[in-house]
């Protein structure tokens, strides 16, 4: 062994012993560190991971095998639920079916119960004149003699029957045509009844020359017929009946009682077809007075317009007024003492408020000049139209009681009173609104000027809260001039005589 290799030796050792030191120091780190209870607890997680891992696997096949159990179940479900759908489905069809056959049947029972209606509305115009004849001839005199008709007037009868038909005015109205043509075939009906009833010429003969005669006098009736001449037309009818009745009795006493059954019930149609002539007339006065309501509301309109232009002229003026005094006081704040400013502020405040009253009230000028604004009002008059008797229209007049007054002047005995004045910005609206509502308690039904409405004050009030919470409503019918002229006819006494200036009772003796 040579020196070098003794050397190396010696060098290997102290680089050993060098190593071992640092493997030492290198532990001793590594204990301080906690390197050693990382690497253990490393171990333990891989064991733990390892662990965790075939537990997984496991929930895994677990899941696989429920979702597996899950979707066998669903398909069940969703194979049954397309079933009941595909039999829901057949049922929903099989109940069309029914109900398009039952709606036919319904559309058929519809047209069945409007028949049975129409013959059911004939058959009362039947039963009324029926009736009508039991009233008023079933103790008819019939103690006449004979009244005969000769041989060539049982031939001729034709030949004198109406060939001309009079212009009705109702057929150029479709409902009073329609209900004209219906008691028409009510009349042929009751004649066609009557007729089978006599066998012989003569009484055929008879009655046929008696229908001729009753058309002809109900024609000349009609044709005749005006405007207020209702009653007369009825007493017109009533008194043909009479007459027929006479001859009826004057003639063959083996059918004078079925005539007189007859021209009882016939007289009950003939009445029915002077009141559907007479809607004729009655429908051309409504028109009538539309058109003078509506040249009345132009006129009211205008004078309205008139009034407001007037108004609003003033009211300008005013302005003008209050802003020049304003004005001038701002100037002389200028120049004024101090002593004089505190007066000169309150004089300008108390003109800049009126100022701002006269503002709005142009402004209120303006809305009632260009739009639909405007009051409704409800007022009554106890001494001249009743307790329950109310008048409902409408102004744009700036004060509405204006217009309330100009209603109560001469042409009336006394004042109204007001129960509510309701401001709308469509006036024209609410007052045809409440119209709406009132209509069938109107006091004129043909003159729809005269808004007058037959109606409870109770009734009237909850009418007005309905359309309008706010609106305020009076229920206290004043009537101070009736009242007051009710309580000068119990107070005081006719039998006054007043001194004679001629009388020297006072004289000095």
């Amino acid at each position: 062994m040579s020196l070098l290799d003794i050397f190396r030796i010696s060098k290997i050792k102290a680089e050993n012993e060098q190593l071992q030191q640092q493997i030492a120091e290198m532990q001793a780190t590594m204990d301080s560190t906690g390197i050693t209870e990382y690497v253990q607890a490393a171990e333990k997680i891989r064991s733990e991971r390892a662990t965790f891992d075939s537990y997984v696997e496991s929930k895994n096949a677990q899941l696989e095998a429920d979702i597996k159990a899950s979707e066998t179940k669903i398909r069940i479900q969703l194979e049954t639920g397309n079933k009941e759908i595909s039999e829901n489905n057949d049922t929903i069809a099989r109940l069309r079916e029914e109900i398009t056959s039952l709606s036919e049947k319904c559309g058929k029972l519809d047209k069945q119960v409007q028949t049975q209606t129409r013959k059911l509305s004939r058959s009362k115009e039947l039963y009324l004149s029926v009736d009508h004849a039991i009233q008023n001839f079933f103790e008819s005199d019939t103690s006449y003699m004979n009244c005969k008709l000769s041989a060539r007037d049982f031939t001729d009868y034709d030949l004198i029957s109406p060939s001309v038909i009079l212009k009705l005015h109702c057929m150029d109205v479709k409902d009073l045509r329609k209900a004209y043509r219906e008691n028409e075939k009510q009349i042929d009906k009751l004649l066609d009844q009557y007729a089978s009833r006599y066998t012989t010429k003569a009484n055929k003969s008879i009655y046929s020359l008696m229908v001729i005669a009753l058309r002809a006098e109900l024609q000349n009736i009609l044709f005749n017929l005006k405007y207020e001449k209702l009653e007369k037309s009825i007493e017109d009818v009533k008194n043909v009946s009479a007459k027929y009745l006479k001859i009826a009795g004057e003639g063959n006493q083996s059918i004078a009682g079925t005539l007189t059954k007859f021209i009882g019930e016939i007289e009950y149609l003939f009445i029915n077809a002077v009141k559907i002539e007479y809607n004729y007339y009655v429908k051309k006065e409504q028109a009538k007075q539309e058109q003078l309501a509506l040249k009345e509301q132009m006129r009211q309109e205008a004078q309205e317009r008139k009034a407001l232009e007037a108004e609003r002229k003033k009211v300008e003026k005013e302005e003008s007024k209050y802003a020049t005094e304003i004005e001038k006081l701002k100037d002389q704040l200028q120049s004024a003492a101090s002593s004089e400013i505190d007066q000169l502020n309150s004089r300008i405040l108390q003109l800049q408020a009126q100022l701002s009253q006269v503002i709005v009230k142009k402004e209120e000028i303006s809305n009632l000049a260009n739009g639909k604004a405007g009051n409704v009002y409800v007022i009554s008059n106890l001494g001249s139209f009743g307790e329950n008797v109310f008048k409902v229209g409408m102004t744009r007049r700036l004060n509405p009681q204006d217009r309330i007054d100009e209603l109560g002047n001469a042409s009336v005995p006394f004042k109204f009173d007001v129960h509510s004045f309701i401001f709308s910005d469509d006036a024209v609206g609410l007052e045809n609104r409440l119209h709406t509502i009132l209509d069938q308690k109107r006091v004129n039904k043909v003159n729809m000027r005269k808004e007058f409405f037959n109606v409870s004050i109770d009734e009237l009030e909850r009418i007005v809260t309905d359309i309008d919470p706010t609106a305020e409503f009076n229920r206290t019918m004043v009537a101070e001039e009736y009242r007051q002229s009710l309580s000068a006819d119990e107070n005081y006494s006719s039998n006054y005589v007043p001194y004679d200036s001629d009388d020297n009772e006072y004289e000095d003796d």
